[in-house]
């Protein structure tokens, strides 16, 4: 699934794109994503000029003077720009036309989503979709004060507490794993008993391991690609634990262990992470 670096990097290349332009037409070629696309989106937006194009967590905030079109994508699409005349793929659904571009929202398993909040609904980062989001991981106010905080009482394994979103947003997965291994933490730990050192150290590795893969573009897992088509490099120039199940440990040398928690894969080193 596309993670917050691979959103945000989506959203810098789009950004240069929509923003300050006015849509010439919204195609909409298969309206049953996760949620249906209301059927008269085309028309509302049709002509109307892209004010901004944000993020919050791993959803995209295209706003209008009018409103805010939320988009997700999902667990492997991705939104980028085309030659004005490619023709559409399988699995182009939604389709962005400028007049000097077009960008094509591609997603094989519908799991995303292209949404509609009026602003009559009030702020968007009202909408039952972001209203419980965690802190943005860049956001000046994150540290191991607020993670600890956040994870008092809290009997969860620390990844678990990671992954649900609700302490700090955008730590997937992927990013998840490497986060704590970065910081000496196993991923069983409960998340309660962390010392604020320890959170501090925590605080401090997923704003690096996020900054990183941010740099390089994001992960290059799945069929994951930027809004010019690029994949990222994140796995191939930094990944020190997720996927390397049996590998020796970039610092110490021990195998890589492989656990599932929640449904999902976990990578750690026994060694330098410590519950």
């Amino acid at each position: 699934m596309p993670e917050l670096p691979e959103v945000e990097t989506t959203r810098r290349g789009i950004d240069t794109v929509m923003t300050g332009r006015p849509l010439v037409r919204l195609v909409v070629r298969e309206p049953r994503l996760r949620w249906p696309i209301p059927a008269d989106l085309p028309a509302a937006l049709s002509g109307r000029t892209v004010l901004e194009c944000g993020r919050r967590g791993k959803y995209l905030l295209l706003r209008f003077e009018h409103g805010t079109q939320i988009v997700h994508l999902g667990m492997s699409g991705s939104l980028r720009r085309v030659p004005q005349d490619e023709e559409p793929r399988r699995h182009d659904h939604v389709e962005w036309v400028f007049d000097h571009a077009v960008l094509r929202l591609h997603d094989p398993r519908r799991f995303g989503a292209v949404l509609w909040h009026p602003d009559g609904d009030g702020p968007v980062e009202f909408h039952p979709l972001l209203a419980k989001l965690g802190i943005e991981p860049f956001d000046p106010r994150f540290n191991g004060a607020w993670l600890r905080d956040q994870f008092r009482g809290r009997s969860a394994p620390i990844k678990q507490v990671l992954l649900a979103g609700e302490a700090v947003v955008g730590v997937g997965n992927i990013y998840a794993s490497e986060s704590l291994f970065r910081a000496g933490i196993h991923p069983r730990a409960p998340a309660g008993r962390l010392s604020l050192a320890r959170c501090d150290k925590l605080a401090a590795a997923v704003q690096a391991t996020l900054g990183d893969a941010l740099a390089s573009g994001g992960s290059t897992l799945r069929d994951y690609v930027g809004a010019g088509g690029e994949p990222g490099s994140y796995f191939a120039i930094h990944a020190a634990v997720y996927d390397r199940e049996n590998q020796p440990c970039r610092v110490c040398g021990t195998p890589i262990r492989r656990i599932v928690q929640g449904q999902r894969a976990t990578y750690y080193c026994v060694r330098c992470q410590r519950a």
